[in-house]
């Protein structure tokens, strides 16, 4: 356990309307408490994803949050992003330093292999993300991971973890018990059918129910 609150990590749809997504970001931020937010559009061309980082990245700077780029280091570089988040395809944690420099963040996906996160932490990654938990429409599925990795690794490691795959306000709580430092969320936040602020209200409170000491400690 990190003795902190575990804390929700957004990511953005695979594709989107720019203009109209913008607003709904920031509509997301009311809804409480959001650490990360990562761009993440499949299939966009470089200026495309450079255009989305240069409108929604001051929402989230000015709620406090990170704003992180999928796949790209490069990119992330190019628009001054807080950091990368590296598929298992991707560049590699030390391309990607030599990119971004030792100030930004560099989290690695893990998927179910321990191995692969004792080699991220070994790389200098900031984060590993273990997943995916859920059945999820997100990605395409390529490994189904247990909560018991999350306990695992917070036992044996101070880099943080960060759990994805399907995760709801419904179906969180085994995984912050078991000591995930971030929930990964997309689809749950963004076709929620109250709206994006309730669906982020929705999991900060069961991020709080879930393990009531890690919040009181935060």
């Amino acid at each position: 356990m990190t003795g902190e609150r575990c804390r929700v990590y957004l990511l953005t749809p695979p594709r989107i309307d720019l203009a109209e997504f913008a607003g709904r970001l920031d509509a997301a931020f009311s809804g409480g408490d959001i650490a990360c937010v990562q761009l993440r559009l499949k299939g966009a061309g470089d200026e495309e994803v450079l255009a989305a980082a240069e409108r929604l990245m001051p929402i989230a700077h000015a709620r406090g949050a990170a704003f992180l780029v999928n796949d790209r280091p490069d990119l992330a570089a190019v628009v001054g992003a807080d950091g990368v988040h590296l598929g298992p395809e991707d560049a590699s944690v030390a391309e990607a330093r030599r990119l971004l420099g030792h100030d930004k963040d560099i989290g690695v996906s893990c998927r179910a292999s321990r191995h692969a996160a004792f080699e991220a932490g070994e790389a200098g990654a900031d984060y590993v993300a273990f997943g995916a938990f859920f059945p999820t429409t997100t990605k395409a599925e390529t490994a189904r991971a247990d909560p018991e990795i999350l306990r695992w690794w917070s036992e044996i490691a101070e880099l943080p973890s960060v759990a994805i795959g399907g995760i709801t306000a419904e179906n969180c709580a085994p995984l912050v018990a078991a000591g995930a430092d971030f929930l990964a969320v997309s689809s749950y936040v963004w076709d929620h059918p109250e709206g994006p602020a309730a669906a982020i209200r929705a999991l900060n409170e069961a991020i709080d129910r879930a393990d009531p000491d890690r919040a009181a400690q935060s």
